[in-house]
C-alpha cells in the first residue's frame, strides 16, 4: 500500500486539530515573512487571535519561536524538525558525498530535491565551492514543481497516477513574462522530460535564469530530481547543455541506489 492510499485512510477523528494548528503557525514564518506580529500570523494562518496567540506562546515556550516585544521569530531548533529526515536516509554520509564529488565537474554545484506536497523542497545541495543553490535558496527551500526544471523533472519521476495529479493541482502562476501558464503544455514538456531524460526551463522561474535538471527513479519508488541552474546564455550553447546533462544523469544513476 503506498503512503497516498494510507494517508485517505485518516480521518478527522484520527488527527488532532490542534496540533495541525500549530504545524500551520508554523508554516506561517518562511523567507518573506520571517518576523511576524501575532494579527499577521493569526492572518496568515486564518485562526482567530486568541488561538494563534496560544499556539505561538506554545512554540516559545518550546523554543522553536523566539519572542522579541510583539515580533515573533523562528530559532535554530526548528532544524530538529528536519534533522530526523536528513539522518535517518543518511543523507550526510550517502547522498552529500556523491553530490558533492560530481559537483566538481560541473559550475554551480548540484541540488537535489523531492515532493513536498504541491511543491518541490530542495534536500541536499553540492557545489565545489560552497556556493548556494541559487540566490537565496538552500536545503529546506521551496519551489513550484510546474513552473521549474527541478520541479518538471521531479514530477516526471512520479508514477503516471500521482505526476497527473500534481499536474492538474501543483499552483502555476506567473513569475516572469516567461512562465509558461498552459498546463496542458506544461504536461507535455513533463512528458518530453520523461522522453528524453532531463528538464530545460529558461527563464520561466528566474528572468535570465536557465536551469537543467534529471530525474531520479529508485527502486524504492521515491520520488526525486537533481538540478543545477546558472545564466540562461550559457545555457543556450547546445554543447554545454549536453555536458550537463550527461554529468546529472551520471549523478542521478548514482543516487537512485541509495534511496
Amino acid at each position: 500500500m503506498t503512503r497516498e492510499n494510507e494517508s485517505r485512510k485518516i480521518t478527522d477523528r484520527d488527527i488532532s486539530l490542534t496540533f495541525a494548528k500549530g504545524m500551520g503557525v508554523l508554516k506561517a514564518f518562511d523567507t518573506s515573512s520571517t518576523h511576524l506580529t501575532l494579527p499577521q500570523i493569526a492572518r496568515t494562518t486564518g485562526l482567530d487571535r486568541a488561538t494563534a496567540r496560544r499556539l505561538v506562546l506554545t512554540l516559545v515556550h518550546l523554543g522553536y519561536v523566539r519572542q522579541d516585544d510583539r515580533v515573533f521569530s523562528l530559532t535554530p531548533r526548528i532544524l530538529v524538525l528536519a534533522s530526523g529526515f536528513l539522518q535517518a536516509r543518511q543523507f550526510g554520509k550517502t547522498i552529500d558525498p556523491v553530490l558533492r564529488s560530481f559537483s566538481q565537474q560541473v559550475p554551480g554545484g548540484i541540488s537535489m530535491a523531492m515532493i513536498d506536497g504541491l511543491e518541490a523542497v530542495y534536500v541536499a545541495h553540492a557545489s565545489a565551492d560552497a556556493r548556494p543553490a541559487s540566490i537565496g535558496f538552500t536545503v529546506g527551500s521551496r519551489v513550484p514543481l510546474l513552473s521549474t526544471a527541478i520541479g518538471r523533472a521531479l514530477v516526471s519521476s512520479c508514477s503516471p497516477e500521482q505526476a497527473q495529479i500534481l499536474i492538474e493541482n501543483a499552483p502555476l502562476k506567473s513569475f516572469t513574462a516567461s512562465t509558461l501558464l498552459d498546463r496542458e503544455k506544461v504536461a507535455a514538456d513533463i512528458a518530453l522530460t520523461s522522453e528524453r531524460g532531463y528538464a530545460f526551463v529558461d527563464g520561466e522561474f528566474e528572468a535570465g535564469v536557465a536551469a537543467v535538471a534529471t530525474p531520479v527513479r529508485s527502486e524504492s519508488g521515491e520520488c526525486a530530481s537533481l538540478g543545477i541552474s546558472g545564466d540562461s546564455a550559457r545555457f543556450l550553447d547546445e554543447g554545454y547543455r549536453s555536458s550537463i546533462v550527461n554529468t546529472l544523469r551520471e549523478c542521478s544513476k548514482a543516487v537512485a541506489g541509495l534511496l
